[in-house]
């Protein structure tokens, strides 16, 4: 079984005006969470309005969102007693005159000093998914077959439509945002791992980059664990819609791990055609269908026929298939993450959007059962760590 960790990051905001709050200390703080924040479960973020919950190593889909709900939970009391809201939506959609204070880590305020207002724009949240793989080749070479599928995530799980009170246009601003970064957007095509060690070698040498931590890259190798990250989601509304992310992502790794022990020619995938169909995929989600690596547009139906026709095998393999298909009627009937945020803003202004997108919000309270359904298979210290993605 291919093993798997998801991280996803919060956003704090006022419970009153939605403003975000700089009270990301406070919350690590808060009683319940020193032992998650000791085990890396609970991690600061670049910004003081934002927070990173990680899992332990997973094998299992119901594992992962077992693990989830209950570090939303965990993360939503201790908020509750720091008078603040954590929220999963992938931008801010208020933000206040000054801005949010920087993390006062070594890191954190070297990028601030690189950054400069970029890292002051920088609320933004995301949802990584580590999946384990069998050497630093066997990731180099998924890693190029997985380019092609990335604008369908980008699509899919689009959940930052609002930035500074508008409303963009964007599903994913949060797509938007960093790609104003030096390294950032679909990966390029590597030759191999000595070819992938040497191109990021060039680019710590040239200062374009501080620490492979700065690889934006919408998928990368770790640098500290053997697993390949999917970084192109924003976070998601509930735990069901990460649980759903978490399967296809593996799926997708795992049907790029098997084309590359046979072999499996890779498909054509121009960069300027990549790229072009990732901007589209940020811009429109589903609504437009999407661009193929060919430059065809396909319907909304047709490219998510065809991510289900890639993965299947890799979803039988893992016993996942049904749990999928049902999270994805789930998904596909509530409709994209964006569209929900606005259908709530619509009809209830911004208190209805805050509650939606709370991480105690009754959509994830739905997501009980995958919980229940983990009871018994281990604790998070037996698990150990999926590894970290450094802001």
């Amino acid at each position: 079984m291919i093993t798997l960790g998801v991280e996803e990051e919060y956003l704090l905001l006022d419970p009153v005006t939605a403003l975000p709050v700089p009270l990301a200390d406070e919350v690590r703080a808060a009683s319940g969470l020193q032992a998650m924040t000791e085990a890396r479960e609970i991690k600061s973020e670049l910004l003081q309005a934002q927070l990173e919950a990680a899992t332990p190593v997973c094998t299992g889909l119901a594992e992962v969102g077992g693990h989830l709900l209950r570090l939303r939970h965990a993360v939503s009391a201790a908020a509750q007693k720091a008078g603040c809201r954590p929220v999963a939506c992938g931008a801010a959609p208020l933000a206040g005159g000054a801005p949010v204070p920087v993390t006062g880590e070594g890191r954190y305020l070297a990028l601030q000093a690189q950054g400069a207002r970029l890292v002051d724009e920088q609320l933004v949240n995301g949802m990584h998914v580590h999946v384990g793989v069998p050497g630093r080749a066997a990731a180099v070479g998924a890693l190029n077959r997985l380019r092609p599928w990335l604008p369908v995530l980008v699509a899919m799980g689009g959940n930052s439509p609002l930035w500074r009170g508008r409303d963009t246009g964007f599903a994913s601003w949060r797509t938007v945002v960093f790609g104003r970064w030096p390294v950032s957007g679909p990966p390029p095509l590597f030759e191999g791992p000595d070819d992938y060690d040497r191109r990021v070698g060039a680019l710590l040498r040239a200062g374009a980059i501080m620490d492979t931590g700065q690889l934006y890259w919408q998928a990368r190798v770790s640098e500290r664990y053997p697993t390949l990250e999917v970084r192109a989601l924003d976070v998601q509304l509930t735990v069901e819609d990460a649980v759903l992310f978490a399967g296809i992502v593996r799926a997708l790794v795992a049907t790029a791990l098997r084309e590359e022990r046979e072999g499996a020619p890779l498909a054509p995938c121009p960069p300027e055609m990549l790229h072009a169909a990732n901007w589209h995929a940020a811009r429109y989600g589903l609504h437009r269908g999407l661009i193929d690596a060919h430059g065809r547009r396909r319907g909304p139906g047709e490219a998510v026929g065809a991510l289900l026709a890639h993965i299947g095998p890799a979803l039988d393999e893992a016993g996942d298939t049904r749990e999928v298909n049902r999270l994805l009627r789930l998904f596909l009937g509530r409709g994209a993450p964006a569209d929900r945020q606005r259908r709530a803003l619509a009809a209830g202004g911004l208190t209805a959007l805050t509650a939606l997108a709370s991480t105690e919000s009754p959509e994830s309270a739905e997501s009980t059962e995958i919980m229940e359904s983990t009871e018994g298979r281990g604790s998070p210290e037996s698990a150990g760590d999926p590894g970290s993605t450094e802001n």
